[in-house]
């Protein structure tokens, strides 16, 4: 579903003469496409929201380099890009929902330890999965199990 709206989107931009968002949307179809190669499958919408947040978070830290060097023409870019595959990927989280799925998590799983982390982390990636920075919600789950 999400490969087919990119698919049609790509049409779009060529119809339109959208040069630059026409590039952005073929890099994503061929980090997609690489993948179905080297997998030798078809991807799930889950699939390649996992790919998309993958090249979203390497052009958040592209830009931060791009940023800290002097380099604004470069930066420029990779926000453009980062906004370009931001529309495709669900809605982040907030802050509170991931909070209150993680006490939920944490009570549901039965977990009162560090030791416990594993439990926990397994459902929460399912739950989160593209839309939400599974970096920042380890280091919250194991804060709140180290309570």
């Amino acid at each position: 579903m999400l490969k087919a709206t990119l698919q049609k989107d790509q049409i779009k931009a060529m119809k339109a003469g959208e040069k630059k968002r026409l590039q952005v949307i073929r890099l994503m179809m061929s980090a997609i496409k690489q993948i179905e190669v080297d997998s030798r499958k078809e991807l799930s919408d889950d699939d390649v929201i996992a790919v998309l947040g993958k090249m979203l978070k390497q052009r958040r830290d592209s830009y931060t380099q791009y940023t800290d060097a002097g380099r604004n023409d470069l930066a420029e870019q990779e926000a453009f890009e980062i906004t370009i595959i931001n529309e495709y990927l669900p809605e982040a989280l907030s802050d509170d929902e991931v909070t209150a799925i993680i006490d939920e998590l944490i009570a549901s799983t039965g977990a009162a330890s560090p030791k416990d982390m594993g439990k926990v982390m397994g459902q929460l990636k399912a739950r989160l999965q593209g839309r939400a920075d599974m970096g920042a919600a380890s280091a919250l789950v194991k804060l709140k199990l180290s309570a």
